[in-house]
């Protein structure tokens, strides 16, 4: 609990500084180029107070950002959420059901396990990055871009908490 007061957005921040969420936003655009899924990405240091208090955890918090910035919400059902907790190192990748029934809950604990060895030694930009390209690969093995360009249903933006 103490790490979750400690830290604030000013931490978010320092490990997320404004060029990498430029390019962050700018490899998402790229890589819905590829596929007809949605990604988004969130980065917070701490659980905010109330969801502390009612001892959520990061899945808990996971599942609740993607739902309150309506990754759920794409017409083929294949958005993906990328969370990652800075207070509990804790990284939780949330499928939409459109690609989740497609690939084995241990392919998506592997890619977590990736990224958690970038982070454990600060490279927050190749463990986000590689994510980025896994869940990428994963979208367009099963929802591939079709002739027409698809409409950019949700931000690129990483979000920062």
């Amino acid at each position: 609990m103490l790490r979750h007061l400690w830290l604030d957005e000013s931490d978010t921040r320092k490990a997320i500084p404004p060029e990498l969420v430029e390019r962050l936003a700018r490899r998402v655009a790229a890589s819905e180029q590829r596929h007809a899924g949605e990604i988004r990405m969130y980065v917070e240091a701490s659980l905010p107070l109330s969801e502390l208090w009612r001892g959520a955890s990061a899945r808990e918090r996971a599942l609740a950002v993607f739902g309150k910035l309506r990754v759920w919400d794409t017409e083929q059902n294949n958005g993906v959420l990328i969370y990652l907790l800075l207070a509990e190192h804790a990284i939780e990748i949330v499928a939409d059901r459109g690609l989740a029934g497609k690939v084995p809950p241990d392919e998506w604990q592997a890619i977590v396990g990736r990224m958690g060895s970038a982070f454990r030694q600060g490279r927050f930009e190749d463990g986000l990055t590689q994510a980025l390209e896994e869940v990428s690969a994963l979208l367009v093995e099963h929802f591939p871009r079709g002739g027409a360009p698809d409409a950019n249903e949700l931000p690129n933006e990483p979000v920062l908490g």
